[in-house]
């Protein structure tokens, strides 16, 4: 007998959608994708399908928009999105952020269908079939949109690293746990980190 060892599905480019060839996709041709369940994204110009988060992704990703909505939106400093929001960074990159912040000087890139341009913060609750792609194309995508800050979060080792946009690209400020606070420019909160794994 063979046994098959235990395999995690990844976010792949994916192919057999219609539309136009990979590497020239736009958010027109991503916006015409018949519903179907799937969640995906275009980053380069290349049709991404991301799988379901696991429960944990989603039990961190209820409390980062719980205490960024606390401590964002409900004092008036600017909006808080969740997944499925969909974000054109630019031409050839749409994408769905688990979590987006969108700071009242950057309000005008709020549109009744979508985001367009950069928000000001974003984070991305990281798995193992999502994190090459989190780390590679997307982190990528964000820093050419002038993301100002990126928040990779990891449910299972509960930490969170903190990246800031210098210039063109991200510079680490470092991986935070337990009881640490992130220091944020952009959502400074006393809020320790293990608070967003509970």
């Amino acid at each position: 007998m063979i046994t098959i060892p235990d395999m995690v599905d990844v976010t792949t480019p994916v192919d057999g959608v219609v539309g136009p060839p990979q590497g020239r996709w736009t958010y027109a041709d991503y916006a015409a994708i018949p519903a179907d369940g799937s969640r995906y994204e275009v980053v380069n110009g290349i049709l991404y399908m991301a799988p379901a988060p696991t429960t944990g992704d989603q039990s961190a990703n209820n409390l980062f928009a719980f205490y960024l909505t606390m401590h964002i939106q409900m004092t008036g400093l600017g909006r808080v999105f969740a997944v499925p929001t969909d974000v054109e960074l630019g031409p050839g990159d749409v994408v769905q952020p688990d979590i987006l912040v969108v700071l009242n000087g950057s309000s005008a890139a709020i549109t009744p269908a979508r985001i367009v341009g950069a928000p000001d913060l974003v984070v991305e609750i990281a798995s193992p079939s999502s994190l090459g792609y989190d780390r590679r194309q997307k982190q990528d995508a964000y820093a050419r949109a002038g993301v100002a800050e990126y928040w990779l979060a990891d449910p299972v080792g509960q930490t969170i690293e903190l990246l800031v946009l210098a210039g063109a690209v991200y510079q680490s400020q470092g991986v935070f746990q337990r009881k640490a606070s992130l220091p944020s420019r952009v959502a400074a909160m006393p809020i320790q980190v293990e608070q967003f794994f509970e």
